[in-house]
């Protein structure tokens, strides 16, 4: 019998199988080594592709970045190409999605970054942006709990950028960000996907 595994377990069980995919943007074209039990290995996740072509660009400078979700790297990656001075935080609690992100980075010369699980980031960073396509999934508490950890490690100042279909929820998911004291504004809508700017909570 075929063990399979979510995207967010800490451990899939699901058995490896390693492919690639290709990322191709305006500025940038990557490769990505990927596999079984991690978001979207057999391609990129449109909406991932949607938040990279359509989100703000880093703040220029010795930025410090947060990708929350970061299964194989794409977005990770691409922040770490573009800001090559800022400090790029890749975060996933599914190892084996962590052991492929490094892997990429290290492909793509991105030595600025860094992937930790979630208790491995120290408590006392604050970001300046945050980037995600955020794990849907895992259930609206999980989800709200989640996005309470890292929206409150925002520096003053600082915003997120989450891209999210409207099926799975995104526009009440903006009125819960507002309703949490965190400004949200929509930028983007295409293809059913919606890129929701949150700011830092006052």
């Amino acid at each position: 019998m075929d063990q399979t595994s979510h995207y967010f377990d800490p451990v899939p069980v699901t058995p490896s199988r390693p492919g690639r995919v290709e990322l191709t943007l305006p500025d940038l074209r990557l490769g990505f080594t990927t596999d079984r039990g991690v978001f979207a290995a057999d391609h990129v996740d449109p909406g991932t592709k949607l938040l990279l072509l359509e989100a703000p660009e880093p703040p220029p400078g010795p930025a410090r970045l947060l990708d929350v979700g970061c299964g194989y790297g794409p977005i990770a990656c691409t922040l770490a190409r573009r800001r090559p001075e800022a400090e790029v935080w890749a975060v996933d609690v599914n190892e084996r999605a962590r052991a492929l992100c490094r892997a990429n980075a290290d492909e793509a010369g991105c030595t600025n970054v860094r992937v930790a699980a979630p208790d491995e980031v120290p408590e006392e960073l604050r970001f300046d942006a945050v980037y995600s396509n955020p794990p849907i999934r895992i259930g609206k508490a999980a989800l709200h709990e989640l996005l309470t950890r890292w929206l409150g490690r925002l520096a003053p100042g600082g915003h997120a950028y989450l891209v999210v279909h409207k099926h799975l929820g995104s526009d009440s998911l903006a009125r819960w960000l507002e309703a949490q004291g965190l400004p949200t504004e929509r930028l983007t809508s295409r293809a059913g996907y919606r890129i929701l700017a949150v700011g830092a909570a006052s």
